[in-house]
């Protein structure tokens, strides 16, 4: 581990690269591969600047709101301002006038409430008026999902990279359903910034834009949208992490005397639902096709977010000490004894260390402190050893991806370096679920 100079001046390193990625009020989660807002990279970004400059943690989830639709879909990019060097820009997209600043059609995990509290948390004298604000954006969001992503009290996606994870092997069988005629030709950025082995693969990537076009030519309506898209799969990562911020909600509606049975109302429908992404045959937390209702078959990073819900599962706890002696860097993004792992593709293998901070602050709210605090060490070491790349080789540490990360900064700032806070508290507003 790093003696107290060595993290001081990671501490530092950490906050130049969220300086040097800000873009006046928002950041971009690393210069030249992304150079928009993404939606949850912000959350994220917030909890890291809320370490050193509350008011900058609060600028990065209002300027994030200020995309907001008027349905409640927060968009997963805002393109705040022009950039020829990616694509899919917001020509692509056609989603002109349905949001007041041009965005994606699709949305991404909704973890801005969970950071909204946590800001919070840390500075309740100012902060009061700005969960007034956040506050109503947060619930139009919210039920938003309730309204048109939840099935049977699972959240889905309707596009790959709605979930977050874009290539995970979750998608392989839905992705390899879709035939991806008529696509407009494309010339991709991504690969000329970053290494193609580290990306996803161009069969993913026609599909990815198949169903672009597809959600452009449905208008990006929701009742289409949720009825007509030809990928629609239950995500542990969108059902998890809602359910958690429902929680966190739940708390913001207390603090401000707001009626909360709506949410309430949310936070049982969700259990209800996480416990039917439980495959029966193996125990595990899995995607499912709701074309075909099959699951999965994958132990993903996905899976280990239960505790952050709140759903105790003593299955993915013994898959999670199996990821600790099977990996040096865990917890990988897809187990590595499957055949379809690969350590250095994006979401098929590759460790995510923003994954496992949100992990281990469901260990440490579950009971689980030992289990959170080796997860904390191994992370904290990686980043100390090789820096705040986008994700890294769970074997090796080898960085991946864009070399200088906004989120990967932010929780070695709140989470893993020695400075940060040990745990900035227990966040759960009711009793968690148990093992069913």
């Amino acid at each position: 581990m790093t003696n107290a100079r060595d993290h001081i001046s990671l501490d530092e390193q950490a906050r130049a690269v969220l300086r040097g990625n800000d873009r006046g009020g928002y950041s971009v989660p690393t210069d030249g591969l992304y150079p928009y807002q993404w939606n949850w990279d912000s959350g994220f970004a917030a909890w890291g600047f809320a370490q050193f400059d509350l008011p900058r943690a609060w600028s990065e989830l209002e300027t994030l709101f200020s995309g907001q639709w008027p349905t409640g879909m927060l968009p997963h990019i805002l393109f705040h301002r022009p950039d020829p060097g990616y694509f899919p820009g917001p020509e692509v997209w056609g989603t002109e006038g349905l949001g007041p600043v041009p965005s994606s059609g699709i949305s991404q995990p909704p973890v801005a409430a969970t950071f909204t509290r946590l800001t919070y948390e840390k500075d309740r004298a100012a902060g009061r008026v700005h969960i007034e604000a956040l506050y109503p954006k947060l619930l139009a969001w919210h039920r938003w999902f309730m309204q048109w992503r939840c099935h049977e009290g699972m959240i889905f996606v309707t596009h790959p990279w709605e979930s977050g994870r874009d290539n995970t092997v979750d998608w392989d069988g839905p992705m390899a359903a879709i035939d991806p005629v008529g696509i407009d030709p494309y010339t991709r950025r991504d690969t000329a910034h970053v290494d193609p082995h580290m990306r996803p693969t161009k069969e993913d990537y026609d599909r990815y834009l198949y169903l672009v076009q597809r959600g452009r030519d449905l208008g990006w309506d929701d009742a289409k949208m949720a009825d007509s898209m030809p990928f629609k799969v239950a995500d542990p990562t969108m059902t998890f992490i809602l359910l958690r911020a429902n929680r966190d909600l739940l708390a913001l509606a207390a603090e401000l005397g707001e009626d909360s049975a709506e949410i309430e109302g949310w936070i049982n429908v969700l259990e209800e639902g996480a416990e039917r992404l439980r495959n029966p045959a193996s125990g595990v937390f899995e995607a499912i096709d709701l074309k075909t209702g099959a699951h999965a078959g994958n132990v993903t990073s996905a899976a280990f977010l239960c505790w952050y819900a709140g759903i105790e599962c003593p299955v993915m706890l013994g898959e999670l000490m199996e990821a600790f002696e099977a990996s040096q860097f865990p917890v990988p993004s897809q187990k590595v004894t499957d055949p379809k792992f690969d350590a250095m593709r994006y979401w098929r293998g590759p460790t995510w260390t923003m994954m496992n901070a949100i992990t281990a602050l469901g260990l440490i709210d579950m009971g689980h402190p030992d289990a959170a605090e080796e997860l904390r060490i191994r992370s904290a070491r990686l980043l100390a050893e090789r820096g705040f790349a986008e994700y890294f080789n769970p074997h090796t540490g080898d960085p991946a991806g864009g070399g200088t990360f906004t989120w990967t900064a932010a929780i070695w700032l709140a989470w893993a370096s020695p400075s940060a806070p040990a745990y900035q508290g227990a966040t759960q507003t009711e009793p968690q679920r148990g093992e069913q």
